[in-house]
């Protein structure tokens, strides 16, 4: 990339920084610039106790059968600095098998408990940990006793989460081979920098010549390719960072998704960059630098033919994009979740998973199934949700809120802050939906926390400016 390239690249990003300073004023950023995302309403660290037969109580399968299937493999090599999620290191065969034959169990008992024969499946992903921190036997065994209880028609996008370094080498290729054969079409690998220096730092079992061949590897056998990188880490700045975006675009995927480093936990386990930030706060670039990074990346990848499709996620084709997270965060349809610590996301409920090894084999062993969090959402509380997931990731559509709330959006206590998001260049309106603007999508996090309910807004209330787009001025008790 030419230097004046460069320059007008960083000169856009520069912009948003008076844009982040207005809307801070105004009362919508926090104070001291930290980032909470809005992945799931409320966030899965916020929710409740739950039995199984409270979660699933007057609960009827869609009527045309078909569910989105996650499924959990919580197991990795390392522990990565910046992951929030509870995983396994360094696990032995005996733990991985035991682990598959309660996985095994579990959709069983799930399959009986939802009274269907087998699974149908609209989209699945497989995701962890690391799924394929598994031997290509194990992995065999375990996509064998999937595909045996789920239904899988040819169109089905078959997603894996993988890791770069599972996918080199004589081992690699048959652990390719195998997904190939049982019909997953698209992989996910979370390359995160292409760098040696920043690798070592977040502590990945991999370095950058692995990461390069892993996605060369999944292409020659015909998989559709998305690759995933953090900004605002440890040790990155502006320059090498758009280093890291024009190599991962030369290396042609289907599409790259930005995720923001994020410091505080949304997940059960509280990540080591927690730790770092505490001792070592001058590390953690300043909020300016981070979203100085995110629109020169968005900047460089337009001026590439990669276009936001689906937030965070940029591709050349939109038909590329995550079906399953289209579906669970757009289109609100009914999603299952297996394995310790999974997440399931019906029409108005959700559920969580034990985050416990243990609990989760005893439950399993107990014949029950693992939920232990959860939520049967109100009619306020599903309002909510109907608003903030699809605004956020697409678009809000009327119909669609009324389909899935039985409210007119018109008619709901959010058709004036809607209006409110409008007056300040956050949202745009058309005769059939609401769609954040370029503004809106750069800070889609912060437009869509000003619908949380109190107890669900990421950051105490001194965090905030007084002003017309504060949330708790806008959501009061």
């Amino acid at each position: 990339m030419t230097n004046r390239y460069r320059q007008d690249a960083a000169a856009a990003a520069r912009s948003r920084l008076q844009d982040m300073a207005r809307l801070r004023g105004l009362g919508m950023l926090p104070k001291d610039g930290d980032f909470f995302p809005s992945v799931h309403y409320p966030s899965i660290t916020m929710y409740p106790p739950i039995s199984e037969e409270a979660m699933f109580g007057g609960y009827e399968m869609p009527a045309d059968g078909l569910v989105d299937i996650y499924v959990h493999i919580p197991f990795c090599r390392r522990r990565c600095v910046f992951c929030h999620y509870p995983s396994h290191y360094g696990a032995g065969d005996e733990e991985k098998d035991g682990y598959l034959t309660a996985l095994e169990k579990e959709m069983d008992l799930l399959i009986a408990r939802l009274g269907v024969r087998r699974l149908q499946a609209r989209s699945i992903l497989i995701g962890g940990g690391t799924p394929t921190d598994l031997s290509p036997l194990q992995l065999e065994r375990f996509l064998k006793a999937f595909v045996a209880r789920v239904e899988i028609s040819p169109k089905v996008q078959f997603n894996y989460d993988v890791d770069p370094g599972t996918l080199v080498g004589p081992e690699g290729e048959h652990r390719l081979r195998l997904l190939r054969d049982y019909g997953v079409n698209r992989l996910t690998i979370g390359v995160q920098s292409l760098r040696d220096d920043l690798l070592r730092a977040m502590n990945r079992d991999h370095d950058a010549a692995t990461a390069r061949l892993s996605v060369a590897n999944s292409l020659a056998l015909g998989f559709k390719v998305n690759i995933e990188f953090i900004f605002g880490y440890p040790g990155q700045t502006l320059e090498n960072w758009l280093d890291v975006v024009e190599e991962a675009i030369a290396l042609n995927p289907d599409e790259i998704q930005l995720y923001r480093l994020k410091v505080i936990p949304y997940g059960d386990q509280r990540g080591a960059i927690e730790r770092v930030r505490q001792l070592r706060p001058q590390d953690i670039p300043p909020v300016e630098e981070a979203l100085t990074m995110k629109q020169a990346a968005i900047e460089v990848l337009r001026a590439h033919g990669y276009l936001e499709n689906l937030r965070r996620v940029f591709t050349r084709d939109r038909a590329n994009i995550s079906k399953y997270a289209f579906n669970q965060c757009c289109m609100l349809f009914d999603q299952v979740g297996l394995g310790q610590t999974a997440f399931s996301s019906y029409r108005n409920r959700f559920a969580l998973n034990t985050q416990s090894f243990d609990e989760y084999y005893a439950r399993i062993a107990a014949g029950r199934l693992p939920v232990n969090r959860g939520l049967v959402r109100s009619l306020d509380d599903q309002m909510r949700w109907a608003i903030i997931l699809p605004l956020k990731n697409y678009s809000l559509r009327r119909r669609h809120f009324q389909k899935v709330t039985g409210v007119a959006l018109e008619a709901s206590p959010f058709a004036a802050r809607l209006q409110l998001l409008k007056e300040h260049g956050l949202v745009d309106e058309t005769a059939l939906e609401f769609r954040l603007t370029p503004l809106g999508a750069f800070f889609a996090d912060e437009v869509v926390e000003l619908f949380h309910a109190r107890p669900y807004i990421p950051f105490a209330a001194t965090n905030y400016e007084p002003g017309p787009l504060n949330p708790y001025e806008l959501n009061p008790a």
